[in-house]
């Protein structure tokens, strides 16, 4: 959600020395652009919003879409890390599903939001109580400040988690851009899809053992479901999203606070995980985010589910620590 992450500069320095992204990595990170927010901690690479979950090549897929069962948090929520195979999705309806969600986004009237802004964001996650293999644990609330100043800054804004506030310091002073989405950097955008399409896949890093088509997916996703960005180009982000090879569209899916959705999801066959964008089946509203295993291997077994996320609130304040 990002405050994303990717510079064509990037593209240009020499490919880093392969090695396993380990999945507590992984899991913990997500949502790096989603949360702009994990400055908290240092990042050896300036790559995804969300580096990728490491699974071992291998293992036949699971036929079909799965959907998850519960999570675990409160009885609304489900008490399993395991999903249930479901019909698989269509390409055709992740276009129809993208385009009608582009066109309420378009009718959505966002006001401007000043340099000296914050965007708020609270939200639900699943922590990782083990790593490999995988699993799940319990839900923690958490919420994000983060500055929309334009400037190069290592200001990655403020976060509370059980209580406590903590600074996010970004590493280097980075300006506005695909690692660090403000209203401004987003408004900036091409509003034709396939433009954008084109200048997100150029600021978008590879990460080693990652389809690069599912980097890209999970990039929209983080700038989609954690920013506030004006109507258009949120519009034409949607669309855009639709041009990414793989992705379809699923009837039902649930998010970590256990509201069911409708979902545009895109399996990475290389590390066998599948994820989900989840939005309101009626407002088409943004609702969180789920990931799970798709195939059987050292990780755990296909079904198992790696994360969860609900989006609670998003809006704009005047300042950190402000409760909109």
């Amino acid at each position: 959600m990002n405050t994303t992450e990717h510079q064509d500069l990037a593209r240009r320095l020499p490919a880093p020395a392969e090695r396993d992204l380990p999945p507590g990595r992984h899991l913990h990170h997500k949502e790096l652009l989603m949360r702009t927010i994990d400055g908290d901690r240092p990042r050896p690479r300036r790559h995804l919003v969300r580096p990728a979950f490491a699974l071992p090549a291998a293992a036949a897929v699971v036929a079909g879409a799965l959907a998850v069962t519960a999570l675990p948090g409160s009885q609304d929520r489900t008490s399993g890390t395991r999903v249930a195979p479901a019909e698989p999705g269509t390409p055709r309806g992740a276009v129809v599903l993208l385009d009608r969600i582009a066109t309420v986004a378009m009718r959505t009237d966002t006001k401007p939001v000043r340099d000296d802004q914050y965007v708020y964001v609270r939200s639900l996650a699943t922590e990782t109580v083990h790593i490999k293999p995988v699993e799940a644990g319990g839900l923690k609330e958490r919420e994000d400040w983060v500055p929309q100043d334009p400037r190069p800054s290592n200001d990655g804004g403020v976060f509370r988690e059980d209580g406590k506030f903590l600074n996010m310091n970004l590493t280097g002073h980075k300006p506005a851009g695909i690692e660090r989405p403000t209203y401004k950097w987003l408004a900036s955008l091409p509003a034709d899809p396939a433009a954008l399409h084109e200048r997100i896949r150029k600021e978008t890093m590879p990460i080693q053992g990652q389809d690069f088509g599912q980097t890209v997916f999970d990039t929209f996703g983080t700038l989609l479901s954690r920013s506030v960005m004006p109507s258009r180009t949120e519009a034409a982000l949607y669309k855009a999203a639709a041009k990414i090879p793989g992705v379809v569209q699923m009837p039902d899916a649930v998010d970590a606070q256990g509201r069911h959705g409708v979902a545009i999801a895109r399996e990475d066959r290389q590390l066998g995980q599948r994820t989900e964008w989840i939005f309101d089946k009626k407002s088409l509203k943004f609702l969180g985010q789920r990931t799970y295993l798709t195939k059987t291997g050292d990780w755990g077994k296909a079904g198992t589910l790696v994360r969860a996320t609900a989006i609670l609130d998003r809006a704009v304040v005047d300042r950190a620590r402000q409760i909109p």
